[in-house]
């Protein structure tokens, strides 16, 4: 009877490319390779989970599978949960060992990987789990963590071996498409396709071109879905690497010297940097997703929350007409620029007084670029709940004046507004019946009544967040925040090495 051979088993998660994949290349020096994508149902059962996730996912799946073939390798697909198939794989191979990248999900995955764990310990299989981004595991304090990350994002882009050999025939299940998955559509009909492709287009197109303003066109939903360079959604797939993208970045800032596209790309290099700093704190505190950061919080708005206010808010249908259009473009594309995210997230907290949790599963659903470790430090910081943040309480009013002064933006995503003038839209309630009625407009009839006057409703909430914030136990309490996930800006940090990145694939193309 031969002996079955001994297979190294890389399981793909959110890092859905060939190109940079430390865990792959480490797996193929050491004998044959099976790629695995698991998958898992209950993930997609979950409250953060939506369509337009999957149809980015599976999209980036497919073009990982045409990247495999040309190594000589099969993508095999496993559906069920992650042990269940881990273990039907043990029974059918001769498991060496499991590679993957670290991943800081949500709820799901890290208990799905603690399982994983356990699984990979009982069986004697030694599961080795590589950083994908400069997160460390386990740290312990912030201090000396920047030294850390730019030794991880200045290494070496990872090439392939020539060859790779491949492990024997495998059974791989169908890839399903939303429907088989219990997912229904939600109205993403403009959505940014996902995969490796598109992605590096992106890239090149930003420097090329569309980037070159980026430093003051990024803030207006008006020009910055073209201004930015909307690489989030391949990264948040991992269709491409962060070290590949900022390499890049570091790259094109040393080429724009003594130009005026400098002060654009070192403007979107210090986003970069922000991309592992919120996710730090993610890893280092996985309950951020459940409960607040700043614990000298609880209690602040939990028990006032007002469901008829959160569903204006979440449907785009709050009497705001700026704050409305906002929402309605994100449920139709599943992307909006930052400082409109922010804007979302502090109207919700501020002036509707809601408890994040739910905000931030509802704007987890919208978003095509998903980051759990950036999505829940970033809500919970807009919504004031870290105590070490300066809060920002948004005038929606006044960014819809200033990054939409035409009311344009709004138009195009509220047309019940259209015939309303410039000096109006942004306002209809303070205008009288007979106006609006002029302008087709009928206060809740074809367009709701705000259920606060923003303005004073901002000036209560800052009062009443203010003495929540000046409490001994929050002040206290916000010490220990700041220590456990401040940043550390007194030193400079370095950039990483400029160095022209060696082509792969269309990367200049």
């Amino acid at each position: 009877m031969m002996a079955r051979m001994a297979v190294q088993l890389v399981w793909f998660k959110r890092d859905l490319r060939t190109h940079d994949h430390l865990p792959l290349c480490e797996a193929a020096r050491r004998g044959p390779v099976l790629p695995l994508y698991i998958v898992e149902p209950d993930y997609w059962r979950g409250a953060d989970a939506g369509a337009r996730h999957w149809q980015v996912l599976r999209e980036s799946l497919l073009e990982l599978r045409d990247a495999l073939h040309e190594l000589g390798l099969p993508l095999i697909v496993r559906r069920g949960e992650a042990v269940a198939v881990l273990e039907r794989l043990r029974r059918e191979l001769d498991v060496a060992a499991l590679w993957s990248h670290e991943e800081t999900g949500n709820g799901f995955t890290y208990a799905r990987d603690l399982r994983v764990a356990g699984w990979a310990k009982a069986n004697g299989i030694a599961w080795t789990e590589i950083p994908q981004f400069g997160v460390v595991r386990r740290l312990k304090r912030r201090d000396g963590w920047v030294t850390q990350w730019e030794a991880h994002m200045n290494r070496p882009v990872q090439a392939l071996p020539e060859r790779i050999a491949a492990a024997p025939d495998c059974a791989s299940d169908p890839l399903p498409d939303a429907a088989d998955l219990g997912l229904a559509d939600d109205g993403c009909t403009h959505r940014q396709r996902g995969g490796r492709r598109l992605g590096l287009k992106y890239l090149d197109s930003f420097f090329a071109e569309r980037g070159l303003e980026y430093h003051y066109r990024m803030s207006s939903p008006n020009t910055a879905p073209q201004a930015c360079s909307r690489l989030s959604v391949p990264l948040s797939v991992g269709a491409l690497s962060m070290r590949e993208v900022l390499q890049r970045t570091a790259w094109e800032r040393e080429r724009a010297r003594g130009t005026p596209r400098l002060r654009a790309f070192t403007a979107f290099e210090a986003r970069l940097h922000w991309h592992c700093h919120f996710i730090q704190k993610f890893e280092s505190e996985p309950e951020l997703e459940f409960r607040n950061m700043n614990r000298g919080f609880d209690g602040m708005r939990e028990a006032e929350f007002d469901a008829a206010r959160f569903n204006a808010w979440a449907e785009g249908r709050t009497g705001l007409p700026f704050v409305d259009a906002c929402m309605r473009r994100l449920q139709a594309t599943g992307w909006i620029n930052f400082r409109m995210r922010a804007m979302l997230v502090s109207v919700a907290a501020y002036q509707f007084w809601l408890h994040w949790p739910a905000v931030a599963q509802h704007l987890a659903r919208l978003f095509t670029d998903y980051e759990p470790g950036i999505h829940y430090p970033q809500v919970q910081m807009q919504s004031g709940t870290t105590g070490i943040n300066i809060p920002r309480i948004y005038n929606p009013v006044k960014q819809s004046q200033d990054q939409d002064p035409d009311g344009g933006f709004i138009r195009t995503w509220l047309p019940e507004l259209r015939g309303l003038p410039a000096a109006a839209i942004h306002t209809p309630w303070r205008l009288d019946a007979a106006t609006l009625k002029r302008h087709g407009v009928v206060l809740d009839g074809n367009y709701p009544r705000p259920p606060v006057e923003p303005e004073s409703a901002a000036r209560e909430a800052k009062r009443r967040y203010t003495e929540w914030r000046n409490r001994l136990q929050t002040r206290e309490l916000g010490r220990v925040v700041l220590d456990k996930h401040g940043s550390r800006k007194k030193a400079p940090m370095r950039r990483p090495a400029a160095k022209k990145p060696a082509p792969q694939g269309d990367l200049f193309g």
